[in-house]
């Protein structure tokens, strides 16, 4: 299956809300109707115009398949080193257990080394227990453990 990476682009807004929406935690979250709140343009316009982010999209013969968000952050530790962040993976429903994933995880590991990055890492939602697996047979590990805020 040959998959092609590209950069999202405004008009693709609405089918990556909609692969956003289409899962249990997702459709909980998420507010995919017509026409889209514009919270989402909004935030896509952010990422879009900030160097240091990445909004990837997978694409089989041109259909949206699968998307990514990755961000490049500096740090003071480890010597000033760059780290990647990868959220919002989701592959279409149509095409789950065929390697996507997989391979949108491998464009966002070649991306941070190409960045200069030091680690990659990334958060899945407890409530996702095959996630958590997926992420594991990828090569990472659970070494901390995280904590958010709500506000």
């Amino acid at each position: 299956m040959e998959i092609e990476f590209r950069n999202a682009r405004l008009e693709d807004v609405e089918k990556i809300v909609e692969m956003l929406a289409d899962d249990k935690l997702g459709s909980e979250r998420e507010r995919f109707e017509s026409p889209l709140p514009k919270s989402y343009y909004d935030a896509f316009s952010a990422i879009d115009s900030d160097p240091n982010n990445e909004l990837i999209l997978a694409c089989l013969d041109e259909e949206i398949v699968g998307v990514q968000q990755v961000t490049f952050t500096p740090y003071l530790t480890y010597q000033g080193g760059w780290r990647a962040t990868i959220e919002g993976v989701r592959t279409a429903s149509s095409v789950r257990g065929q390697g996507i994933g997989s391979q949108l995880i491998g464009y966002a590991i070649t991306r941070a080394k190409t960045r200069g990055c030091h680690l990659v890492q990334l958060t899945t939602d407890k409530k996702r227990p095959e996630a958590l697996h997926f992420y594991e047979q990828l090569g990472f590990s659970a070494t901390h453990e995280g904590m958010k805020l709500k506000l």
